[in-house]
C-alpha cells in the first residue's frame, strides 16, 4: 500500500469518526489506525479543508475559528431561552460574575426588572448591555482587549474576583463534551473563568445544544466543576446528558 492511498483510508476514517461521535482523540485515532500520532498529525496538515487539531484532539476544518459577531447570529432562540432561565435564579442583593460570550448577553438583558445585583464581566458587550441599567453595580475587568471575542485578557484575575462574593459565575463555553469538559477558542479567556469559578459559590454554565460533543482548543473546566448546565434546545441522550444527569437543564419557551 502507498503512503498516499493509506493516507486516503486515514482521511475517509477520521472523516466517519468525527461525523458519527464527535471530534476524536489523536492518541485514539493512532491506535485505531495502526500509525503514530505524528503520522496523524502530517495527514492533518496536509488536509487544512477538512481537518484540524485542537487541544489534542482531530476536529472538522473551522471549527476552532469564532467570531462574536458571526456567533451572536446563530442560535438566537435557543439563546434567548438559556438566558430566561439563567435570570430566573437570580436572588435581589446578588453579586454575580456573567462571562464573555454569545450566549451570556441574553442573560444581561434579561435580568429581572427592580432587582439589584452587582455584575462582574470580562466582556465588553455584557457590559454595554448593563450600562444603563440603574439597578446594577457593574463591574468592567479591564486589560488587553480581544475583539475576536469581545472579551478583556485580565491580569491577575484572582486577585481581582477575590473582593467579591459572587453568588453565581454564569460561564460560557465553546464546547461541552464528557470526557474533555467545557472548553472555548481563546486561551487568555482560561484564567478568568478559572478564577470567576473558584470566587464563586455555584457555577452555571449557560450553552446552547450545538455545542454538546464539540471539543474547542482550550479546556477549562470538567462537568462536575458546575451546579447546573441550562441548554436548549434539548440535547436528547448523549454522553454529556448522561455525566450530568439532573443537573442538566433544558430551557423551554
Amino acid at each position: 500500500m502507498s503512503n498516499e492511498t493509506g493516507r486516503e483510508e486515514r482521511w475517509r476514517w477520521l472523516a466517519e469518526t468525527i461525523a458519527a461521535s464527535g471530534p476524536c482523540r489523536l492518541t485514539e485515532a493512532a491506535e485505531a489506525l495502526g500509525c503514530s500520532s505524528m503520522t496523524i498529525r502530517r495527514d492533518v496538515a496536509s488536509a487544512p479543508d477538512r481537518f484540524a487539531i485542537l487541544g489534542g484532539f482531530v476536529v472538522r476544518a473551522g471549527q476552532g475559528t469564532y467570531r462574536i459577531e458571526r456567533e451572536q447570529d446563530v442560535h438566537v432562540v435557543a439563546k434567548e431561552r438559556i438566558g430566561a432561565r439563567a435570570a430566573s435564579l437570580l436572588r435581589d442583593g446578588d453579586a454575580i460574575f456573567i462571562d464573555c460570550g454569545a450566549t451570556t448577553p441574553h442573560l444581561a438583558r434579561r435580568l429581572p426588572a427592580g432587582m439589584r445585583l452587582t455584575v462582574v464581566t470580562n466582556g465588553l458587550n455584557i457590559a454595554n448591555a448593563l450600562a444603563d441599567n440603574p439597578r446594577v453595580e457593574l463591574v468592567l475587568l479591564g486589560g488587553f482587549y480581544h475583539a475576536s471575542s469581545a472579551s478583556f485578557e485580565v491580569a491577575e484575575p484572582e486577585r481581582a474576583l477575590a473582593r467579591f462574593g459572587l453568588a453565581t459565575a454564569f460561564l460560557s463555553a465553546g464546547g461541552l463534551q464528557a470526557k474533555r469538559g467545557a472548553s472555548c477558542s481563546y486561551f487568555h479567556e482560561v484564567a478568568v473563568k478559572r478564577a470567576a469559578m473558584e470566587a464563586a459559590a455555584s457555577r452555571c454554565l449557560l450553552v446552547d445544544a450545538s455545542k454538546f460533543g464539540v471539543v474547542k482548543r482550550a479546556a477549562f473546566a470538567r462537568l462536575a466543576e458546575f451546579e447546573d448546565v441550562i441548554t436548549a434546545p434539548d440535547p436528547g441522550s448523549g454522553p454529556e446528558a448522561e455525566a450530568l444527569g439532573e443537573r442538566l437543564i433544558v430551557a423551554g419557551p
